[in-house]
């Protein structure tokens, strides 16, 4: 699955975004492998939760057996990155048929969930913790 310089990337690309994590998805017609910075599904997301939330866009429309995935995915940690990569095979699958837009939007696929960590305050030790009230 490893492609030279010279040989075209063919599929369809999906951009995803979660709290600080961005993923680039290349949705190509194959068997349903899912190569994610050079390894494979299992081998960067251990946890099955990770698995799931990742397969769970191919799932919801059928599709599982159907492409293979190529996801480059920087920043963030591994739950920040699996959303990412959920949502960039999510857009992409809309690009490849327009039909599973329906089915994505239902199950909240293809909206960017919004939450991102508080900024920490000044005077606070972090975004709402306070320093221990001292009476005297």
């Amino acid at each position: 699955m490893i492609r030279s310089a010279r040989t075209p990337r063919t599929g369809m690309t999906g951009l995803g975004g979660r709290k600080t994590a961005v993923a680039r998805v290349l949705l190509q017609p194959g068997t349903g492998n899912v190569i994610i910075d050079g390894k494979t599904l299992e081998e960067r997301f251990p946890r099955l939760a990770w698995q799931a939330q990742i397969t769970l866009p191919l799932r919801v429309t059928n599709t599982h057996r159907s492409f293979n995935v190529l996801a480059k995915v920087n920043g963030g940690g591994l739950s920040g990155q699996a959303g990412a990569i959920t949502h960039g095979i999510a857009r992409a699958l809309v690009k490849v048929d327009e039909e599973h837009r329906r089915a994505l939007r239902q199950a909240g696929l293809l909206t960017r969930d919004p939450r991102a960590k508080e900024r920490k305050k000044p005077g606070l030790k972090r975004a709402r913790k306070a320093p221990q009230y001292t009476k005297r």
